[in-house]
């Protein structure tokens, strides 16, 4: 479903196909459990995967109107609790969970190949006055789908070839890695950069470091071809990739509007340190804890839409959304559970590489997945028609993490 254009041009403001194809994935796992009659969780994961409900409850109940609160709860327990649980519990070995990792790589594979096309024909959302930014399927509204789809092929595909797999399937999956490098570039997503160099640099690292040294060797030379040999968007991208180091020093608009949204929830946490503001409340109190410098919106346009101005409903850090909306309570509940399962995956990730294990792959794209979006929500939050896919990467993740044990030798 998250390869079919997006109606409403992208707009993040309701439920996709996606969402409710998540939910029929809940009541399909629902009915297989009561029909097969079997405990669905160990002790561990229940308290891991059950913990978030703590802190969405409390600011669901402190929420400014019950229709907020039942929307924040839905949609909360829809991405953190639910949709992985169901995901966590119908993988069954490591065949379906290489399935899962392949199906994301060719879902990027498919919205990179549309947003070079965007790119090349003036065809994407506008970007400095250009209509070149690829956006794939997801529209003006959602610059991010895009860049966050194909950051989780690059980072699967990587995973992959980094394993023990066969050797055409690690082939298969470097060219995969290589080719997502060029969608990506060309998504002028500074955000999803980053995460996604943090998050290869710690694969390779866990894979070992002189296999680190080879895949650095190809991927710079890979770069040099693209960006200076065939000249791919060299001077925008030239100066998107500059003004990560300028947030500081001359931040543009964009950048000034987080830092502001960003001091704004923590005025908000100030106020309510326990609970927060209640789910849905930030952009109540934005206006009341925002100074000045705030922008009344950010301007989209392009790939199919037109003019609009979108307005800023939340901080884009998705630490300070929780911190600013269910307190310190809800972020220890949220955070811990993500921090419980990264810890996890981890400790099982340097076992598997001690016993040579053939299931190394699936460790590393489940871990690799997990930090890509631990280190992605530091600038951004949930939100959007790819959101649905957050959900599936939790639950690839606790599968590895809680309910692989069972399944290691199938």
């Amino acid at each position: 479903m998250m390869a079919l254009p997006v109606s409403g041009g992208g707009d993040s403001g309701g439920g996709t196909v996606a969402d409710a194809v998540s939910g029929l994935l809940v009541l399909h796992c629902a009915i297989r459990l009561v029909r097969d009659r079997r405990r669905p969780l160990s002790r561990t994961a229940a308290v891991v995967l059950a913990l978030p409900v703590v802190g969405i409850a409390l600011a669901a109940a402190g929420a400014a109107s019950p229709g907020a609160g039942i929307t924040g709860l839905v949609r909360y327990l829809q991405i953190f609790v639910l949709v992985p649980v169901a995901v966590m519990l119908l993988i069954r070995d490591r065949r379906d969970a290489r399935l899962v990792a392949w199906s994301l790589i060719g879902l990027a594979l498919w919205q990179g190949a549309i947003g070079v096309h965007q790119y090349a024909t003036g065809t994407g959302a506008s970007y400095m006055g250009e209509e070149i930014r690829a956006v794939g399927t997801f529209g003006a509204a959602d610059v991010m789908g895009m860049a966050t789809v194909v950051s989780f092929g690059v980072v699967c595909s990587l995973g992959l070839a980094l394993g023990a797999g066969p050797g055409r399937q690690r082939t298969a999956a470097a060219l995969c890695s290589l080719a997502l490098l060029l969608p990506l570039a060309l998504s002028f997503s500074r955000g999803a950069w980053i995460a996604t160099a943090v998050t290869c640099g710690v694969q390779l690292a866990l894979a070992g470091m002189r296999r680190a040294v080879k895949v650095f060797a190809v991927v710079a030379a890979a770069s040099v071809i693209l960006v200076g040999g065939l000249g791919v968007g060299t001077a925008m991208l030239q100066e998107r990739i500059s003004s990560i180091t300028q947030v500081a020093d001359a931040p543009d608009q964009s950048v000034t509007d987080r830092y502001t949204m960003w001091a704004a929830a923590v005025d908000m946490w100030r106020d309510q340190p326990l609970t927060g503001v209640g789910l849905k409340g930030f952009p109540d109190h934005r206006d009341g804890n925002a100074s000045l410098a705030l922008s009344s919106g950010s301007d989209t346009e392009g790939a199919g839409a037109g003019f609009k101005r979108q307005p800023l409903l939340s901080p884009h850090n998705m630490y300070l959304l929780i911190l600013s909306e269910q307190g310190l309570l809800g972020l220890l509940a949220l955070a811990g559970s993500w921090f419980a399962l990264l810890v996890c995956g981890l400790r099982r990730l340097f076992a598997a590489r001690r016993r040579a294990a053939r299931d190394l792959d699936c460790a590393l794209v489940a871990c690799g997945l997990l930090t890509w979006q631990l280190v992605d929500f530091a600038y951004a939050d949930i939100g959007g028609p790819s959101t649905a896919l957050t959900a599936v990467l939790f639950g690839l993740a606790a599968w590895w993490a809680l309910a692989s044990e069972e399944a290691e030798d199938r």
